[in-house]
């Protein structure tokens, strides 16, 4: 089996080497595509310069995005990428052979995360050559939400949560407008709750509202907004595609804290994905915030995978750092 690598430092050459097999319609990742890659690099790009690797056989094609920095290289991402690794194929021979190729090219590290199923990727690199040491790196909250209305979701809720709601929900008389489609006012409507919340610094506004017109275009958009006598008090940021609801962004004004309109609004959106959009899953993005507890079921482990080549200098003693460290590790569980 002949296995043949490509690298690229523009998205635009990988536009055209992919030949749409990095759009919606191949790729299911909203993380693994040309788009989001796109809006990384044009709102909020990583330290370093864009290298993107491909290895292609016998129709199938693994790409691996990176922000390069001398001989280190890292997940082309920033905080708002809720997954990274491999975009395309993900068997374990093309993934072998892409790790081969940037141990041949003299990376001395690559470093991922956070990484959803790490073992498979780390696995392509063991066999590649390269010494791996894999890390927890945050939790990931989901709650299972196919064939259930949203009344059995609510039932099965916290008494707390519930009991919340409903002695603030009567009192605090919000309104709730729920957009599909991307809209200029209630975008900035958006903003303004997030620069009065507890949060205020954002990363890169223009990156969120990209990516809210993108999805808006297509009907993916849920941009859910509080109102209290005409003014914006909270706000959530969702995506709905392929049965599954990803929570983005939430804040609301502090001084409406008392109202709890996070959680008047945040009941309205699980109706909304539940009995309207019919989803399997909702997701509730990266952190172990206490509250999302609340809201789901299940914690999973994302994780961060460090490499390191022991054929270049630099990759060697990351190398002997990550060795010891696993065994300090071990020791330790003893």
């Amino acid at each position: 089996m002949t296995v043949n690598i490509d690298f690229y430092d523009d998205l635009e050459a990988v536009a055209g080497a992919a030949d749409g097999a990095l759009d919606r319609g191949a790729e299911p990742s909203l993380y693994h595509r040309l788009s989001w890659f796109r809006l990384l690099a044009a709102h909020c790009p990583p330290a370093g310069r864009l290298l993107v690797a491909r290895a292609r056989s016998e129709g199938r094609s693994a790409w691996l995005f990176l922000a390069l920095e001398g001989k280190r290289a890292a997940a082309f991402a920033a905080w708002y990428s809720l997954r990274v690794g491999i975009s395309g194929d993900r068997q374990s021979d093309v993934m072998t052979a892409l790790a081969k190729a940037l141990r041949d090219r003299g990376l001395a590290s690559v470093d991922l995360s956070p990484l959803e199923d790490p073992e498979p990727l780390r696995a392509a690199f063991d066999t590649a050559g390269w010494v791996t040491r894999l890390d927890p790196k945050t939790g990931n909250w989901r709650i299972a939400t196919e064939g259930m209305s949203f009344a059995d979701y609510w039932t099965s809720r916290p008494g707390q949560l519930r009991s919340t709601f409903k002695r603030r929900a009567k009192a605090a008389a919000l309104d709730i407008v729920i957009h599909d489609r991307f809209d200029a006012a209630a975008w900035a409507d958006y903003e303004a709750v997030y620069r009065v919340s507890w949060k205020p610094e954002e990363g890169s506004f223009g990156f969120l509202r990209a990516l809210a017109e993108q999805e808006g275009a297509g009907g993916r958009l849920r941009l859910g907004l509080a109102y209290q006598e005409g003014a914006p008090i909270a706000a959530q940021l969702w995506t709905i595609e392929n049965g599954e609801a990803t929570i983005h962004k939430l804040a609301y004004a502090e001084s409406a804290k008392t109202l709890s309109p996070g959680t008047i609004l945040g009941q309205a959106m699980f109706r909304r994905a539940i009995d309207t959009d019919h989803v399997r899953v909702i997701d509730y993005g990266t952190g172990d915030d206490a509250y999302k507890a609340d809201w789901m079921d299940e914690r999973r482990q994302l994780w961060r995978l460090r490499a390191y080549n022991p054929r270049t200098i630099r990759g060697l003693f990351g190398a002997m750092r990550a060795r010891v460290s696993t065994l300090a590790g071990r020791g330790g569980r003893r």
